[in-house]
């Protein structure tokens, strides 16, 4: 191998109720389900990329310090999925009424106009338009 290939990305998520978070990115986001697990994780197809969604999960062999939990400050981010939009205002309009809460209404920063909501564990989305 000269490079590293793989077939496909999964973004996943740690999410307290599995259902609630699916019904919540078909809803606002309109993903579509490709998979549900036993309650723990939901496979997504959201805008051509896989999002996995699964509840929080103690230490296990193949990761023996690692555990999986939901956001706990929702103010302190290390990673954020962000939506490149045609129409930062009219993305915003549709979202918030599809029950999407923004942070703030789209902000122009000189070179883009966004916006930033967060889904109901806390994790930070974005939608953005060049300017």
């Amino acid at each position: 191998m000269d490079r590293f290939e793989a077939e496909a990305l999964t973004h996943m998520l740690v999410v307290a109720d599995a259902a609630a978070s699916r019904d919540w990115y078909v809803d606002v986001l309109g993903a579509s389900v490709f998979g549900e697990y036993g309650g723990t994780s939901v496979v997504l197809d959201l805008i051509g990329n896989w999002l996995l969604l699964v509840t929080g999960g103690e230490p296990t062999p193949d990761k023996p310090t690692v555990t999986l939990t939901v956001p706990d400050d929702p103010d302190r981010v290390s990673a954020e999925i962000i939506f490149r939009v045609g129409d930062c205002q009219r993305a915003f309009d549709f979202l918030s009424k599809r029950g999407a809460e923004f942070l703030t209404t789209p902000l122009d920063r000189g070179g883009e106009i966004r916006a930033f909501f967060r889904d109901l564990d806390g994790h930070l989305f974005e939608i953005s338009e060049l300017t």
